[in-house]
């Protein structure tokens, strides 16, 4: 059986493998290790860790490896410590494939340590484009990688342009789509998300509508995170209708979106915004396919968005030239185009599903490219 170590660095990147792990268990011929590491152990950012034993799983390692302080250096330096303490975990695992997610410097610090190591390395989510550091890291880590699995056939073209083997590159669409595609019936909540996952703020009546909010700093804009936070929290207070916000991912400004965040909270105790740390992935997209729309610049607004067909209100550069569907508007850090942006998506109501990143059944596809493709580490000239 082949070994497959995959590694889960933050809370976004367990929603976007959780059915490749799934698939990985169910596989008669792979056997899976998985690694929780970075911002993914940390209560501060959503730990995952007890959903990941809720689900089923075991963790084979835990590495811990983030710095204090969300600024470039702290990333930098958060980059060096995760090479040095997953090269470790990648030695006592002995895997024989490691599976890296998107685009962060945490998936840079995997990508690194597997390459030295002489491990083979499975990329998902590559060959995409966007702003800021990520679209240099998710490059660079396409070039380290061995194994491609990409979610469209623009990104694979695109892969392909990069040098890399067509025969080392599947288009298999994005795991993630798999658990939106659970979500295609749901008109409803089944569930109170403040009575399961608590949460800081009033209780709100969701029965009339609600939207979803998530914005994290853009690294290479972090000077300007809390300016930029305090646009969208005008909008959306603007707009009267309940908010669901999720709180920021570990980059570099995300002290500034923090900070912006609990000051508005404090000098606006009645506004309707209710926070929230992290959700368990299926809650989470019943939640996003319920909701009126999202808010913000998350790329779950244009991945799983598209194929859940929720209204979506971009914010900024951060998502900046991916691939989208009709479902996305994109408006500058202006509160006044974001409200009115807002206010166009919820007159214009739910869209059509796309099937731009997939349509479901990735994780198969994957776990089966996992178990056949020839695995090495010497790059196959393809130009």
């Amino acid at each position: 059986m082949r070994r497959v170590c995959v590694v889960v660095t933050a809370r976004p990147s367990y929603s976007r493998i959780k059915t490749v792990l799934d698939a990985v268990n169910a596989h008669p011929e792979l056997e899976l290790q998985l690694v929780v590491a970075a911002s993914a152990l940390l209560d501060r950012y959503g730990s995952v860790v007890e959903q990941i034993e809720a689900d089923g799983f075991t963790i084979d390692t835990y590495v811990y490896m983030v710095l204090e302080g969300e600024s470039p250096i702290i990333m930098a330096k958060t980059t060096g410590i995760g090479i040095m303490e997953l090269s470790t975990a990648f030695h006592n695992l002995r895997p024989d494939v490691v599976v890296t997610v998107a685009d962060r410097y945490e998936t840079m610090a995997t990508a690194v340590a597997a390459a030295y190591s002489n491990i083979p390395l499975a990329h998902i989510q590559g060959g995409e484009v966007t702003g800021s550091i990520d679209e240099k890291v998710r490059h660079a880590v396409t070039k380290l990688a061995d194994l491609h699995f990409v979610a469209t056939d623009v990104a694979g073209r695109r892969v392909l342009r990069m040098g890399e083997a067509d025969d080392r590159v599947f288009v298999t669409g994005c795991p993630s789509i798999d658990i939106a595609a659970q979500m295609t019936e749901t008109q409803q909540l089944s569930f109170d998300p403040f009575t399961r996952y608590g949460g800081v703020g009033d209780l709100l009546d969701l029965g009339h509508g609600y939207i979803v909010v998530m914005q994290h700093p853009v690294t290479t804009e972090h000077h300007h995170a809390r300016l930029h936070v305090e646009q969208t929290l005008d909008a959306v207070s603007q707009t009267r209708l309940p908010a669901l916000w999720f709180w920021p991912n570990v980059d570099a400004g995300s002290d500034g979106t923090s900070n912006g965040l609990r000051a508005f909270r404090e000098q606006n105790p009645s506004a309707p915004i209710h926070f929230f740390k992290n959700m368990a992935p299926l809650d989470f997209l019943e939640l996003l396919a319920c909701s009126n729309a999202i808010v913000g610049n998350s790329s779950v607004a244009i991945r799983e968005g598209s194929f859940l067909g929720v209204p979506a209100v971009n914010v900024g550069s951060r998502q900046r030239n991916r691939e989208r569907a009709e479902n996305v508007i994109d408006v500058d850090y202006d509160a006044a185009a974001i409200a009115d942006a807002i206010r166009g998506q919820l007159d214009h109501g739910h869209y059509t599903t796309s099937t731009l990143y997939g349509d479901g059944k990735a994780c198969v596809r994957i776990a089966d490219h996992l178990a056949s493709a020839a695995l090495t580490f010497d790059k196959q000239l393809a130009y």
